[in-house]
């Protein structure tokens, strides 16, 4: 009989081999001899006769064949394959028919009359009890999801809760008294899983609720927001416009410099007298575009400090430097916390200081584009000026 299972090993190797689908990634061989091992360890465990556990070990060998040929009807596609092969090696009638019962025994929801049945049927199931039952049981997951049959993890999971709770039971002595408490662990932890993930979900939905609330009936991000973006454009545009004024600065003073440097000198040569007052324009229109990009660019610094009776009254934008530079922190710190009492207080003088910002950059923006105008002016006259002294005299 040990060459007849090894025999059988050794067929049963192949045909998965040859003829297994890859979708099995669960019901294949390392199951298989995975279910003969528990099968021959229960049947120790239990002093099965030589013969039964012979009969035993050859159905769990047999035992999922069948998916070589279906997966709906593998039960009896293996009962087939297994008498096909086990008619020529000399058992009798009785013997198949054992074989055949056992396999059909591992059917979900088949009851194991005989002890071979109940062995079979803990060892088809022993990954209930083993401490990696997480990771086999994804592989059957994996596999229903080949077949076409897509499973949640939130499904997978509740099935698997319904399996080890209401439809598995051990059957053997050994199985019910060793194999239980793993089983329970796994399924408390099962449990805790799903409850842990429900925990999550409501705390999900109540994080979105509270967040559509938030949005919907509280303004306040959206008008800190609105302060944020025109702030940052104001200064934005205040720096632009004191770089403008700064290139208009530098220019006219190469062009004062050029001047004096290379034509002033010459203005002494009688020659040279017709471009006197060419010269005199450039230079004047020069120092006034100069004059005025300075005064577009000046900081204008007010008193530096305010009384506690503006602060009440509101008179004042205490978050300008200027109007609080001279103040001992203590009077600025105790300022701040008049105006953060109230939130309407903290928004008019967000507003005031974005008003006072605007004005600053009206007088910027003006003066620059008068310093713009003189120095277009400027350099209009000059050039008619020296086109004519070129001409005339």
């Amino acid at each position: 009989m040990t060459d007849l299972l090894s025999k059988v090993e050794t067929f049963v190797l192949h045909l998965f081999k040859d003829k297994l689908s890859t979708i099995y990634v669960y019901h294949n061989f390392n199951h298989t001899k995975r279910v003969v091992e528990n099968a021959e360890f229960l049947a120790e465990k239990k002093n099965l006769s030589p013969q039964d556990k012979n009969m035993l070990l050859l159905a769990a060998w047999f035992h999922d064949t069948g998916y070589t040929h279906s997966n709906e009807h593998h039960e009896k596609e293996s009962k087939l394959i297994a008498r096909s092969f086990l008619k020529d090696h000399n058992l009798s009638e009785d013997d198949l028919s054992i074989i055949e019962k056992a396999i059909g025994i591992t059917k979900l929801g088949a009851q194991p009359t005989t002890d071979i049945e109940k062995i079979l049927k803990d060892a088809d199931c022993s990954h209930f009890a083993r401490e990696d039952f997480k990771e086999i049981s994804e592989l059957l997951r994996q596999e229903f999801y080949l077949q076409g049959d897509s499973y949640s993890p939130k499904e997978w999971l509740d099935l698997n809760i319904d399996m080890l709770s209401t439809k598995h039971q051990f059957y053997t002595d050994y199985a019910v008294k060793n194999w239980s408490a793993i089983k329970q662990k796994n399924l408390i932890n099962l449990i805790e899983n799903k409850d842990k993930k429900k925990r999550k979900e409501e705390k999900e939905k109540l994080k979105a609720k509270y967040k559509a609330q938030y949005k919907n009936n509280n303004p306040e991000r959206s008008i800190q927001t609105l302060f944020r973006v025109t702030l940052r454009n104001h200064i934005k545009l205040s720096d632009i416009a004191d770089t403008k004024a700064n290139i208009l600065l530098s220019v006219n003073a190469i062009i004062i410099s050029l001047a004096l440097a290379n034509i002033i000198p010459k203005l002494d040569n009688p020659s040279n007298q017709h471009l006197m007052i060419p010269t005199l324009i450039l230079i004047c229109f020069s120092v006034a575009s100069i004059i005025l990009s300075i005064l577009s660019t000046r900081p204008n610094v007010s008193s530096g400090e305010f009384t506690k009776k503006q602060v009440e009254d509101r008179d004042v934008n205490i978050l300008f430097f200027g109007n609080f530079h001279k103040m001992s922190f203590k009077d600025y710190l105790w300022g701040v916390k008049e105006i953060i009492k109230d939130k309407d207080y903290v928004y008019e003088a967000l507003v005031k200081d974005l008003y006072l910002l605007g004005k600053v950059l009206e007088r910027k923006y003006r003066l620059l584009r008068l310093t713009y105008t003189t120095f277009m002016v400027g350099i209009i006259i000059s050039v008619i000026s020296f086109f004519v002294a070129f001409n005339v005299f």
